[in-house]
């Protein structure tokens, strides 16, 4: 089985890495928009992983391989852009890393693989358990082991777009209205590589990366 891997993410790159390691099938890494047609034609893969990955897939890809994408939520919650960001930002502390099914629908394709998630702690903790739960959950696909193919229900689906740069500014009127753990949660959700949590004095803004909540 041929497999390429696509993405730009360092914990999606991880993933690819902790796949190598454990499957004797040959990985091809592309992370870029551009070309990744002409690496498709060129790899001939069986499947195609889009683990952090930001642009819409063209339909051509799909319909003509077989392509599952990585989300980290509790599908088909929190479908669309900055799904992390857009669930702690809301109090959610229980998620999942959902593998599934690319297809026409935004983040509504068939899902593979689904397992609870924990959105505690720091980002860099939050990377790493989507690292051990997407390379279990890849695994799981890619050597065919029970897999329970589960459609989503579009019913019950909520979506968010991706949030913007400006958004991680912490307002007055946040700092005034919103409680400690709201601040905390916007605070440590923009750690890098997103765009950092800031405040504003006067033509200044001064970031904040580390805090502590007492």
């Amino acid at each position: 089985m041929k497999v390429l891997c696509v993405g730009y993410r360092d914990w999606a790159k991880e993933i690819y890495k902790n796949l190598k390691k454990n499957k004797k099938n040959i990985f091809y890494l592309h992370g870029k928009k551009q070309g990744l047609i002409k690496k498709i034609k060129k790899t001939s893969p069986e499947i195609i992983l889009f683990y952090g990955w930001s642009w819409m897939i063209k339909s051509s890809i799909y319909k003509n391989y077989k392509c599952l994408m990585l989300h980290p939520s509790k599908l088909p919650k929190f479908r669309g852009g900055s799904p992390i960001q857009n669930q702690i930002i809301r109090g959610v502390k229980s998620s999942a890393v959902t593998i599934f099914k690319i297809n026409e629908v935004l983040d509504g394709g068939d899902i593979y693989f689904q397992k609870k998630l924990s959105l505690s702690g720091s980002l860099d903790e939050i990377f790493n358990r989507i690292i051990s739960l997407g390379t279990e959950g890849s695994l799981k696909i890619l050597n065919k082991r029970n897999i329970k193919i589960k459609k989503q229900n579009h019913r019950i689906a909520t979506f968010y777009r991706r949030r913007k740069p400006e958004e991680s500014e912490i307002t007055l009127k946040e700092i005034k209205k919103k409680s400690a753990e709201y601040i905390h949660n916007k605070i440590r959700m923009l750690d890098d590589p997103y765009p950092n949590a800031f405040i504003k004095i006067k033509n200044k803004k001064i970031f904040i990366k580390k805090h502590i909540i007492k």
